[in-house]
């Protein structure tokens, strides 16, 4: 049972560790824009500040008919993240973590259907036969590619959630998800609900 537990945990570490290795590293920005005003939150490197400086606002009408339920918009090729409240009260703006290829990119309209705090994290049957050497599950935690929350989309085995690795956020970095900041989900979890409308492009 010990031995089980030891490779599990290192199973773990060689996954984590080589998929930091195949990001690269970048120091963390954190970026949330409220209506009106933009907040830098942390330290940020001169390499990321120019990705950041690419980011502006947008306003909704382009994207979409209505704020019912409240308004998502992924920017795959600024790598940014919109929010819109329903009342639209309130607009937020994060940088994320982008698919690595195209063809891991899915774009369109999609909505959220569930919400998880605290998920665990199975790889798709496409991302073991690209990398056996990961593990089939890991439980939530700290080790958790999926970081503290997870907004699951209509479209199957895709996500907007967390990572525990920084260095993924605004780089193409996924394997189709979006990933925020841990506080960063945190904060649009508590705002998002099932059924928030969602565009990628």
């Amino acid at each position: 049972m010990m031995t089980n537990d030891v490779n599990n945990k290192m199973t773990r570490r060689l996954f984590l560790r080589s998929s930091a290795a195949t990001m690269g590293v970048l120091a963390s920005p954190a970026l949330a824009q409220s209506t009106g005003e933009a907040q830098i939150e942390e330290e940020i490197s001169s390499e990321t500040r120019r990705n950041i400086s690419s980011f502006r606002s947008l306003k909704w009408q382009p994207y979409f008919a209505n704020l019912s339920g409240g308004a998502i918009l992924v920017d795959t090729t600024s790598r940014a993240l919109h929010y819109w409240s329903a009342d639209e009260t309130m607009y937020k703006l994060y940088p994320t973590s982008v698919p690595m290829s195209a063809d891991l990119t899915r774009l369109g309209r999609t909505k959220i259907v569930r919400k998880v705090d605290g998920p665990s994290w199975r790889p798709t049957p496409s991302m073991l036969k690209r990398n056996p050497e990961w593990p089939a599950y890991i439980a939530p935690g700290p080790e958790n590619p999926m970081g503290t929350h997870a907004l699951h989309l209509s479209w199957t085995y895709y996500r907007i959630h967390g990572t525990h690795d920084t260095r993924k956020i605004g780089r193409r970095s996924s394997n189709g998800c979006i990933g925020l900041y841990n506080k960063h989900i945190q904060e649009l979890f508590a705002l998002a609900t099932v059924g928030t409308q969602v565009l990628l492009i």
